[in-house]
C-alpha cells in the first residue's frame, strides 16, 4: 500500500504512508476473504503508519476500556509540547480526573512505551509525591484484564496488535514519534524492492496467493487498486469497498 487512509470504522482511520506485508487467513487452508475482515490478519513486514490522537482515544474508549469495570474511562489524547498527554478518569478510584504526560519510544518487544514524566490527579501534581513514597503508576491501576495495555512501574505499554479492531495486525514497532496530532509508527525493517516498486500514485496492490471479494475469487492474485484522485490520500473503508 502507498498513501492510504485505511478505515477500521468511519471515525477510526489510520494513515498508511507505505506498507509491505502479507494477508494471512486465520484458518489453515482458507482463502483471504475481504468481505470478512475477521477471517484474516495483516502481517507487517515494513510499514510506516500514523494514527491520530483522537482515533487512538476512540479505540481505547470503545474497545479496550469499554467494560463497566475498566480501570480508566473517558480518555482523551493530545500532543502537548511534543509529548503525549492522556487525560481521563481513574474509574477504580472513584472517577478521579487524571492527566499523564510522557515521551514515546519503541519497546524491545515491539510495543509502544509511554514513559510518564508528569501525573496529575484531581488538581494536584502527584508524580513527585508518589516517587517519594516509592509508589508507581502500576500500583494505582489494575490492567490484568485489559487486552493490549499493561503497566511497567511509571510506564504505559501499548500493543497495537491487540488494541486495533479487525483485521488485526501482526508486527513489532521498531520506532515511534509524535508528528502534529498523529502518532507515527514504523514496524519491522526495510525490505527489498518488491513487485509494486514501479507503481505510481496512491494504491493498494495484491500479488500472489488467493483472495476472495464479493462473488469473485482470484487465484494467484495480481491486482492493483489505484486512487483516481492523486491530490490526497486513497480513502479506503473495507466495510464499503
Amino acid at each position: 500500500m502507498k498513501n492510504v487512509m485505511y478505515h477500521y470504522s468511519l471515525p477510526v482511520v489510520v494513515h498508511i504512508f507505505q506498507l509491505q506485508g502479507e494477508l494471512l487467513p486465520l484458518k489453515n487452508g482458507a482463502t483471504v476473504a475481504l468481505d470478512d475482515k475477521s477471517s484474516f490478519a495483516i502481517s507487517l513486514a515494513s510499514p510506516e503508519i500514523a494514527i491520530s490522537c483522537d482515533a487512538l482515544a476512540r479505540v481505547l474508549n470503545q474497545k479496550v476500556f469499554s467494560s463497566p469495570d475498566a480501570p480508566i474511562k473517558n480518555l482523551s489524547i493530545a500532543n502537548k509540547n511534543n509529548q503525549l498527554a492522556i487525560t481521563g478518569k481513574f474509574h477504580q478510584k472513584g472517577d478521579i480526573d487524571f492527566e499523564a504526560v510522557g515521551t514515546l519510544s519503541a519497546n524491545v518487544d515491539g510495543r509502544i512505551r509511554l514513559h510518564c514524566e508528569h501525573l496529575r490527579a484531581g488538581h494536584l501534581p502527584v508524580k513527585g509525591i508518589l516517587d517519594l513514597l516509592g509508589i508507581k503508576l502500576a500500583h494505582l491501576i489494575n490492567t490484568n484484564k485489559v487486552a493490549g495495555i499493561s503497566l511497567d512501574k511509571d510506564d504505559i505499554l501499548i500493543d497495537p496488535q491487540e488494541i486495533l479492531p479487525a483485521p488485526h495486525i501482526h508486527g513489532k514497532v521498531t520506532a515511534v514519534r509524535i508528528q502534529g496530532n498523529e502518532i507515527v509508527q514504523i514496524f519491522g525493517s526495510a525490505q527489498k524492492t518488491d513487485f509494486a516498486a514501479q507503481q505510481t500514485g496512491n494504491f493498494i496492490a495484491l500479488h500472489n496467493g488467493d483472495v476472495r471479494f464479493g462473488k469473485l475469487t482470484m487465484r494467484d492474485a495480481d491486482i492493483v487498486m489505484v486512487d483516481l484522485d492523486r491530490s490526497n490520500a486513497f480513502d479506503f473503508y473495507i466495510d464499503h469497498y
